[in-house]
């Protein structure tokens, strides 16, 4: 992957900086480099020149100080961070001394949507607008176009209609465009059109006064008034009843409302953004949604993509999603190997980043700082690749074969064949030979048999690595497996 970038590097640490120049040079980021005092002299010359900031040590300036005075430059340190920094929205995370390419690539991904978020609004500075760089984490054409939209209408006061399935983060648009927004610093207010009873909806939208119906015991603002001065979210605007439809472009077009039991008129100086999932073209020619309504609405459409349309920003999603779901569990994380996020890849995902964010926080839960291969994932996500990828079966073969001794079972072949023949590649073996040696060794008391395969892959791990002088890619080949699979499984059990 190569990424289009202008990159600064700041650090004592000669050695480290060196190998980031290397790393840099390989993802055709252009760098900059020398001296820590000539390094800030050119980041207050030329910042609008610089695409990102690496940041170590320094002893000319505090590390505090060089983030926070340089707030549209986005900064990747490489030490940990204070937490003074850690608020600031120009910190993009922390590039370790034994960094994943996944969490580099995700970092710059972020930088990318930093710099093009800036570009946009001259007072990005707000912590909102750097979560909101995340979770529009992407690098596909189809995300792309979703942000170039938001920052196209962001500065303006159109109203907005945000189309798309349920789950692909209608909502999480909706917050962009008023984080880039003039109305920013003012409230930005949800209502879930179909959520609300349809006798509550327009006390809900235009509140009341006391007495104005059976339970009014005192007045109350609605969300209008709530919203005032900022946006205004009708989500599932397709579900608002007809009646309420009417009311509501009144409102749009006169910008001034009453509460329900008054009649006295209050303004309305509030920015409309509506979502839904339906086909409100549809609904209009089938009359259960107004005409008028619709085109007041449909001033700027923005379409958002389903998941299964950008599969190729799952990685970047699901590492996102772990930082997110970690803090709530215990800090523990996770990893796919990429026979797991292949098979992913090829999922409907038809409650797409929703369903991928329940998946994520599942795999947390179940599997804590562990590697999650394709049997870890529920057997809904793994599809037929089990059964179509002639390695996979293997592995499945290996992994059902490997609860009983492997010496002592191949001892017994009249002809005291090894294991592996000349060309060091498994054997085949038939059927009748795996049913005897799966059973033979099982008794009544209870077996663990996760760890017992756990136990026998460690082993057979050992006995090829040492076979093969250390040599990562020979033992592969004598296992029967891929080397980035060995690979994985050597990080899953802790062998060096």
């Amino acid at each position: 992957m190569q990424f289009s970038l202008t990159a600064l590097i700041i650090d004592d640490v000669a050695k480290r900086k060196q190998s980031l120049e290397t790393i840099c040079d390989f993802l055709k980021i252009s760098t900059q480099s020398g001296d820590s005092n000539d390094c800030l002299s050119y980041l207050d010359s030329a910042q609008d020149n610089i695409d990102l900031v690496f940041l170590g040590q320094c002893k000319s300036m505090e590390r505090t100080q060089i983030v926070l005075s340089h707030p549209r430059t986005p900064f990747i340190l490489l030490d940990d961070a204070d937490d003074k920094v850690k608020e600031s929205p120009n910190f993009m995370g922390e590039f370790g001394n034994d960094p994943s390419y996944d969490e580099l690539v995700t970092l710059l991904h972020y930088c990318q949507s930093f710099n093009s978020m800036k570009n946009l609004n001259p007072k990005f500075k707000d912590n909102k607008s750097q979560r909101l760089i995340k979770l529009l984490v992407g690098k596909g054409e189809e995300i792309a176009k979703v942000r170039r939209l938001i920052e196209q209408v962001a500065p303006t006061d159109a109203s907005v209609l945000i189309l798309g399935e349920s789950g692909t983060g209608k909502e999480v648009v909706a917050r962009a465009i008023h984080e880039l927004s003039n109305r920013s610093k003012k409230a930005f207010v949800p209502v879930n059109c179909g959520a609300i009873p349809p006798e509550l909806l327009e006390s809900e939208l235009f509140g009341h006064e006391k007495g104005a119906f059976t339970g009014a015991i005192s007045a109350r603002e609605g969300r209008f008034e709530l919203a005032e001065g900022g946006t205004l979210f009708l989500d599932e605007i397709g579900d608002m009843p007809f009646n309420m439809q009417v009311k509501l472009l009144r409102v749009l077009q006169e910008r001034k409302f009453e509460r329900v039991g008054s009649n006295k008129s209050i303004k309305a100086d509030v920015r409309i953004i509506a979502a839904t999932h339906q086909n409100l073209e549809k609904m209009v020619e089938e009359k259960s949604f107004r005409e008028d309504l619709y085109y007041r609405l449909n001033v700027f459409p923005i379409e958002t993509p389903p998941l299964r349309e950008r599969t190729d920003d799952l990685p970047l999603l699901i590492t996102e999603l772990t930082h997110r779901h970690s803090s709530v569990n215990n800090g523990a994380t996770i990893r796919f190997t990429q026979r797991a996020l292949s098979c992913l890849m090829q999922n409907e995902w038809k409650g797409n980043v929703r369903e991928l964010s329940n998946l994520v926080e599942r795999m947390l839960i179940l599997h804590p700082n562990e590697v999650i291969d394709i049997n870890d994932l529920p057997p809904r996500y793994r599809g037929d690749k089990l059964v179509s990828d002639p390695i996979l079966e293997r592995e499945a073969l290996l992994d059902a074969f490997s609860n009983f001794d492997v010496d002592d079972t191949f001892a017994e072949n009249a002809d005291d064949s090894p294991v592996f023949d000349d060309n060091n590649s498994p054997e085949l073996i038939d059927e009748s030979d795996l049913a005897r040696a799966f059973t033979q060794d099982l008794t009544k008391e209870k077996v663990n048999l996760k760890e017992l395969i756990a136990d026998i892959e460690v082993k057979m791990i050992k006995q090829a690595l040492e076979q093969s002088d250390g040599v990562v890619a020979k033992a592969a080949e004598t296992l029967g497996l891929r080397r980035t699979t060995l690979f994985e499984k050597m990080k899953k059990y802790n062998l060096s």
